[in-house]
């Protein structure tokens, strides 16, 4: 009876599901349709009007005007007051989807009562839309890359994982509407220089481009259903990215199944004319982007669709074939006329920087934050006499947004968060102590006294100024980029200077969205945290966690080399001597490094698949002991080295990893389920097979390394034969 009772259960499920399905394959059929005959009634002017970033309205078809140019990146951005969350590369250094996507979530929920605020006064501008152009997956290959900070860094699994996370969160989950549109940019192989962006071509080997640069944009496609894709500005085998018949077409359409609509990055398809000199007039560089596959241009190229129809350049069948998959976006959207079938209507004006998402904020600075070095100063004592802060960054709230940020209405400070949480009875100073670029006019400089307190926390790194986009980066003179990793020498030698015959504890907190140069720091100081860009509540953040309230469980999302002679050149696109996969000699930090207050030690790693052949699922098991009184959080990462590795396969790859809470003087058993299609390796000509021969497991707290286990970092391995 329990049986049959079961299968009957089951069966009614199946059908639902069935229903559930079908229905949506209705709603959409029917929703086509109605794209279709909107696109009927348009003129060839309006269609190609609609394809631009900046479509008016269509007043007797009851559209409105629409700005597709949106950001979103780690809160609604450029639109007024919304919650500010860290940078992307601190939210990799949480190692954490699940809170990556909570963001996500609320995001749109603030971006949807923002939606319905920017209507009610009929502003349709740039940045008062739905559809957003995050996340940023492209591949952090080379530290120097200015717009690194926005990605989730240098591994392609860790941000798949996490972008992936971030769009489920920005669209929600009705099977048709879409709470807002996530677009995963900028596809394909696509990481610096900048100054060179409108103009570079790649010929990356087939390997480096299946293994490195595409698997997170396709994780974003068949796992999170992203919306949209943006094309880069380079040009990849010769094509504009944003004009590649072979990456928009023939990967992302044809191989991928991506059903969505793919933007050009801003200004992109003048550059297959202008910067690429691929076209020799306007006409055939916007024909060049529809043909490749392109659906919508941010810029002004496609005002030549129309005259390009004209000349048969390409057809108008080709325009509105370009321009269903926008329409459909619209409607999923809700946007086109009134929906009322549309759930996210009426999101209350009171979700815009709520409580709710300010602590959401705080808990992703808290997560993001890494601890680097600590030789017993950390945590700082409550009864700790004197503190004394220094450093332009300890007040200046620019140090924490990063960039494509939003504005709060409620910042946090790093000196107002140590204050905060210093005891009632410690004296707290601060100064300047230096400036962040240049030296100091005054000969003389009464922040050095500093080194005579207890403690002493000096707040060093860059800021949106020195590193970032082509344009932002005003204080860059490689617009953007950087072209060593050292902090300014009025920095340094601020450092020095004050660590001369000191009595005081150093404590270092270095800002920014890139790794730097951190030998003479570390000699310098006795504590080292980097911070990253972690959005309002950073200053909250890092007061509980250098006062011990909260514990460091932040990793690096990339290797910080010992400085960029350890680097190849900056143009060179091959992913040998990079990252955690292909490095093995000058790395200062390891991938996936991060300190607690407490004392992680792995062991007893086994394989739970009895006489395993590589086609499951591979599941595994491993001890986890916190053998301190503090409990911590520890991100658990599982590396799979298979064989012909550093030859024909990585040195290691990441294949998993968790965050494990482990109580004071305590000890779990954690296990792992890797996807068979993780074991596979990417041949010489792009494609993947599982290979023969001895692979390793390693569990650790870091990417196995000779510097890794140099560091003290506990790992665990076995051993299995294929």
């Amino acid at each position: 009876m329990k049986l049959r009772k079961l299968l009957t259960v089951g069966l009614a499920l199946s059908a639902s599901l069935v229903s559930v399905g079908q229905a949506n394959s209705d709603k959409y059929q029917k929703m086509e349709a109605k794209a279709k005959a909107l696109i009927a009634q348009m003129t060839l002017q309006e269609k190609a009007d609609q394809l631009m970033n900046g479509a008016p309205g269509i007043d007797r078809l009851g559209i409105k005007p629409y700005n597709w140019w949106n950001e979103a990146l780690h809160g609604v951005a450029r639109n007024g007051v919304a919650t500010a969350f860290p940078e992307p590369i601190g939210l990799g250094a949480t190692f954490d989807p699940a809170l990556v996507q909570t963001i996500g979530d609320a995001v749109s929920t603030e971006g949807r009562a923002k939606f319905v605020a920017n209507q009610k006064i009929q502003n349709y501008g740039q940045y008062a839309g739905l559809t957003y152009w995050a996340p940023n997956v492209n591949i952090f290959r080379d530290p120097r890359w200015g717009r690194g900070m926005e990605t989730y860094g240098e591994d392609p699994f860790l941000s798949g994982c996490l972008g992936t996370a971030y769009v489920k969160g920005i669209q929600g989950n009705d099977p048709f509407y879409l709470k807002a549109a996530a677009c995963a940019k900028h596809y394909a192989v696509h990481s610096g220089p900048e100054r060179l962006r409108h103009e570079f071509n790649v010929n990356p080997s087939a390997r480096d481009l299946y293994e490195t640069y595409l698997p997170a944009f396709q994780m974003l496609v068949q796992d999170g259903k992203v919306e949209a894709v943006m094309g880069a500005y380079n040009r990849v085998y010769g094509e504009s990215a944003s004009g590649s018949h072979l990456l928009l077409t023939e990967i992302l359409r044809d191989k991928w199944g991506f059903k969505g609509h793919v933007v050009s990055d801003c200004g992109a398809i003048s550059d297959i004319r202008w910067g690429h000199k691929i076209a020799k007039t306007d006409e055939e560089a916007a024909a060049i982007a529809i043909k490749s596959g392109l659906n919508l241009e941010c810029g002004s190229m496609f005002h030549a669709l129309p005259e390009a129809v004209k000349k048969g350049l390409l057809t108008e069948a080709e325009v509105d074939a370009a321009l269903l998959p926008m329409m459909m976006t619209k409607l999923k959207l809700g946007i086109i006329g009134f929906d009322p079938e549309c759930p996210y209507n009426d999101v209350p004006q009171s979700e815009i920087c709520s409580k709710a998402h300010a602590d959401l904020a705080k808990k992703a600075a808290l997560e993001s934050m890494v601890l680097l070095k600590n030789d017993g100063v950390l945590p700082i004592e409550q009864d700790t006499k004197t503190i004394y802060v220094l450093g332009p960054s300890a007040t200046d709230v620019f140090s924490m947004m990063g960039n494509y940020y939003g504005v709060s209405n409620h910042y946090t400070s790093y000196l107002q968060g140590i204050t905060s949480k210093a005891g009632l009875g410690t004296s707290v100073n601060y100064k300047q102590g230096f400036l962040i670029s240049n030296e100091p006019a005054n000969p003389h400089n009464w922040s050095y006294e500093g080194k005579w307190s207890d403690v002493c926390i000096v707040f060093v790194g860059n800021n949106g100024n020195t590193e970032g986009e082509e344009g932002d980066a005003i204080s860059s003179p490689l617009n953007g980029d950087r072209d060593n990793l050292l902090l300014p020498e009025s920095q340094l030698k601020f450092l020095r200077e004050l660590s001369k015959d000191r009595r005081c504890k150093l404590v270092a907190v270095v800002t920014g969205g890139s790794p730097v140069d951190m030998m003479e720091i570390n000699k310098l100081c006795d504590a080292v945290v980097y911070a990253w860009y972690p959005g309002q509540e950073g200053g909250e953040a890092l007061g509980e966690l250098l006062f011990g309230e909260a514990s460091f469980s932040g990793r690096l999302p990339m290797t910080f080399p010992t400085n960029t002679e350890a680097l190849p050149a900056f143009e060179d696109y091959s992913m040998d001597g990079r990252t955690y996969k292909y490095m093995t000699d000058g790395i200062m930090y390891p991938f996936g490094y991060g300190l607690t207050y407490g004392k992680i030690v792995y062991s007893e790693a086994k394989m739970l698949n009895k006489k395993y052949k590589g086609k499951e699922n591979l599941k595994l098991q491993v001890t986890i002991a916190n053998e301190s009184d503090k409990a911590v959080t520890e991100v658990a990462q599982v590396y799979l080295t298979a064989p012909m590795a550093g030859k024909t396969t990585p040195l290691q790859s990441l294949v998993a990893f968790e965050r494990v809470e482990m109580p004071a003087n305590s000890s779990k058993v954690v296990e792992f389920e890797i996807d068979a299609e993780r074991l596979k390796m990417v041949q010489h000509d792009g494609t993947s097979r599982l290979m023969k021969g001895d692979y390793k497991i390693t569990v650790a707290g870091a990417a196995p390394s000779a510097r890794t286990t140099e560091l003290g970092v506990s790992s665990t391995e076995l051993t299995f034969k294929l």
